[in-house]
């Protein structure tokens, strides 16, 4: 039996040597199969696929912008407060910069001081060339403007520990949804859940 060629390229690529054991079993809907590397707020430098384990709730913005950026961390710190300390203990807020050549790891570690986030957030400073990946994966749109600011969309993402998209929640406000805090705490209790 003859095999097509692009199954034959995919196991390749799926088991070259040197690749981790983890990024081969992703599911095929997984954000963590993008190849970006990032960098945290205490400049640790690691790769996106690193983020699996948890479920995350994650954002995009940019350190520079003082109205809907501010607005996205105040709607996560609120979606937070919403949940019990065991629920918060579990899931991790991530904020990625869609300005990797201003927003340093100081940039982004000041920023989430001025913003009182709590400790076990998780500020990322992308590659160069990964954040527009990083973007489209989590279906965030952006725009560069010539004054240096950024029109961008303004969402919370929900995703499981292996990456996949839960929920969404559009951001307009610092009042979080409550749909949005209701996928949170489902994901949480399956998370736990026992495998049959």
């Amino acid at each position: 039996m003859k095999m097509p060629l692009s199954f034959l390229l995919l196991g390749l690529a799926l088991f070259q040597p040197g690749t981790p054991a983890a990024a081969q079993a992703l599911p095929g809907d997984s954000l963590y199969q993008l190849d970006a590397k990032v960098t945290d707020q205490d400049g640790n430098a690691g790769h996106w696929r690193d983020l699996r384990g948890k479920p995350r709730v994650m954002s995009m913005f940019y350190t520079n912008c003082h109205l809907m950026c501010p607005l996205i961390i105040e709607n996560g710190k609120a979606v937070q407060k919403q949940l019990t300390p065991a629920e918060r203990a579990r899931v991790e807020m991530v904020m990625i910069s869609l300005d990797p050549a201003r927003d340093t790891p100081q940039a982004l570690r000041d920023t989430a001081q001025r913003h009182r986030v709590p400790t076990q957030w998780r500020f990322l400073q992308p590659g160069v060339n990964d954040a527009r990946a990083i973007a489209s994966v989590l279906d965030v749109r952006y725009r560069p403007r010539d004054d240096g600011s950024i029109n961008h969309t303004s969402v919370l993402v929900l995703v499981d520990a292996d990456g996949r998209v839960l929920a969404r929640s559009e951001v307009s406000s610092a009042i979080p949804d409550p749909a949005f805090i209701a996928a949170v705490r489902t994901a949480l209790s399956a998370s736990t859940s026992p495998v049959h």
